[in-house]
């Protein structure tokens, strides 16, 4: 059984990926290539598909993966009905979303207003040694004098 895989090619950190017809049961680096039919270029997201060629294998029974049918599909290639399409949704199910920062009761006010009674605090407080410096150079001055 024939499948149609991306096998990755290029330089490291620049992927490039050939479409290759392949034996289903092999790894896709090691596995007999039977034809190429196109290149993939992720960066640019650039496909070049030979069309005839990849409908002649679709036709005689060969499986895209599902990056392979996304490409196809968008080449204009007629895919056969037993090949599933991907969906483009990405609906995920969220576990334990009550811990989600946004499903958190709210405490910013109560943060709003702690920090205003500290300022506060810290006010009176340096007014405090004001005076308590006030009072304190005031006794110290009529002894210097003498």
């Amino acid at each position: 059984m024939l499948a149609i895989r991306l096998q990755r090619v290029g330089r490291k950190g620049h992927a490039m990926y050939r479409m290759a017809v392949q034996e289903s049961q092999r790894h896709p680096s090691s596995g007999r290539v039977v034809a190429y039919v196109g290149t993939y270029d992720p960066h640019t997201k650039d496909a070049k598909v030979q069309v005839e060629i990849a409908q002649k294998y679709l036709d005689n029974g060969a499986q895209p993966s599902p990056r392979v049918v996304k490409l196809l599909k968008d080449a204009g290639v007629k895919l056969p009905k037993w090949v599933t399409e991907a969906s483009d949704k990405k609906s995920k199910t969220i576990r334990n979303a009550e811990k989600l920062r946004k499903n958190q009761p709210k405490v910013e006010a109560v943060k709003e207003e702690k920090v205003e009674e500290v300022v506060e605090k810290k006010e009176v407080a340096e007014v405090q040694e004001l005076v308590e410096v006030e009072k304190a150079e005031e006794t110290t001055e009529p002894a210097v004098q003498e």
